[in-house]
């Protein structure tokens, strides 16, 4: 038999769909919401919007909110699409903006209170030189963590829960992004670079600020004026009109170039003063193919042909500079929950609890969790049954019984529907509670 014609070309292998193997592999996506839509303010839209250029490009860039949408309609379709990360923006009541970053399907969720922020419009108002869009966004961003793992002082009375807040949130932020292999990961596609550094403080509070670079480089070793004249120069300049200077007034371009007031080479100031970082790029360069007459007196021992063609590449210093992109962020991590959102608090900094208090905690989330194994125990006992119950009448019954096996399937759809309608008001409860405790806590931290 004959094999079956497999498309390669038009339909190229999905290996980011989810369920299939190797799932661990696949690239992280996420989705950043406003929840309330228009209720938190046109600040905090903007907000969403700069972090969800941040999270480009594996992240829901046109993703439209309504004010009718709840968080479980996000993590009911997070499955499908594939989402990993859920970033969350919210504002309370009394005006506090919170970020929570939420790993599907199960979780945790950090929950960080938004102390300060700032724009990416503000800041480039703020630039004298500000970095316009182009092709920085076509990849995930370089991530850079800084002090977020304490040293060891050997302390044998040291808190474990602070170790283990350390190690779960640099775990989940280096989830947030493919991870980079030296080895394989073309150094011109990383354009951006994503800073977050934990601040020290002595009352014991995580705080992150978070910061957003564009990578730019230039030549080093030229003059700024003949740097103008580079082609490849020129194109990274945001205004095409006036990029070249203008030379109607001079005699000969040595005049513009060796100009001394301007920085020339015969200036005191022949080198730029800058605290740039140098560093040696393998720039290549294109080759024709050659075709079998090129090749065969290239075999044939025409050394100087030789050399023009395998001329591939050449080593340059360039200077690497960074240019904000924004936004701002300063986080303060407040609260963390063992599911998407709701389950049981494993942390907050507000809220200290006793021993008998946790242990009452504990009690009720294993009674919810029994209740729930129930409820999925017996939903599999009634589909089963009614399963037996159509196999057995369709085998006893004829033609006459035709009716009655609709009737029973009627029947069985409106069990089904009723059984799932109960399950969603459960839910629909327990993301309520969610909800509230929200609120409440907010209050608390208020206080």
């Amino acid at each position: 038999m004959a094999k079956a014609r497999k498309k390669k070309r038009t339909h190229a292998p999905n290996d980011d769909a989810p369920g299939k193997p190797g799932q661990g592999n696949r690239r992280p996506k996420s989705m950043v919401i406003r929840m309330g839509a228009g209720d938190i303010g046109p600040s905090v839209t903007q907000l969403a919007k700069d972090f969800r250029a941040v999270m480009e490009p594996d992240t829901a860039s046109r993703l439209k909110e309504r004010r009718a949408n709840k968080l479980k309609d996000y993590t009911a379709m997070a499955g499908p699409l594939g989402v990993t990360h859920l970033f969350l923006f919210s504002r309370s009541k009394a005006g506090n903006v919170h970020l929570r970053v939420a790993t599907t399907p199960r979780g945790p969720t950090l929950t960080f209170r938004v102390q300060r922020y700032a724009l990416s419009k503000d800041i480039a108002k703020a630039q004298r030189h500000p970095r316009g869009g182009g092709k920085e966004f076509l990849n995930a961003p370089l991530l850079v963590m800084n002090n977020f793992t304490s040293q060891p002082t050997g302390d044998a009375n040291a808190d474990p829960i602070k170790k283990q807040l350390e190690s779960l949130t640099t775990t989940i932020f280096q989830s947030m992004f493919p991870p980079i292999s030296p080895q394989a990961t073309p150094l011109n596609s990383i354009k951006r670079i994503l800073l977050l550094n934990r601040e020290t403080q002595t009352d014991g509070s995580y705080i992150i600020s978070l910061r957003h670079y564009a990578i730019t480089t230039r030549r080093t070793g030229v003059s700024r004026r003949v740097r103008r004249f580079d082609p490849s120069e020129q194109r990274h300049r945001e205004k095409k009109t006036g990029a070249l200077p203008n030379l109607g007034k001079l005699e000969d371009v040595a005049d513009y170039i060796l100009d001394p007031a301007s920085g020339g080479y015969t200036s005191a100031s022949e080198t730029e003063l800058d605290t740039d970082a140098e560093v040696e790029v393998t720039q290549t360069t294109t080759q024709r193919v050659l075709s079998k007459r090129e090749q065969q007196k290239q075999q044939n021992g025409e050394k100087d042909k030789k050399k023009d063609l395998e001329q591939g590449s050449g080593v340059e210093k360039r200077a690497v500079k960074l240019v904000e992109l924004g936004p701002r962020l300063r986080l303060r991590l407040v609260k963390v929950e063992e599911g998407v959102c709701e389950g049981r608090v494993m942390w907050n900094e507000f809220v200290t609890k006793t021993k008998g208090e946790e242990k009452e905690l504990e009690e009720k989330w294993e009674k919810r969790r029994k209740e729930k194994e129930e409820r999925k125990k017996e939903q599999r006992e009634n589909v089963e049954r009614k399963r037996q119950l159509k196999k057995n009448t369709k085998a006893n019954a004829g033609q006459a019984g035709e009716g009655e096996d609709e009737d029973e399937e009627e029947e069985w759809d409106s069990d089904e529907l009723e059984a799932w309608d109960d399950l969603d008001d459960v839910n629909g409860s327990q993301g309520n509670a969610g909800e509230d405790m929200d609120e409440d806590e907010d209050e608390d931290m208020e206080d």
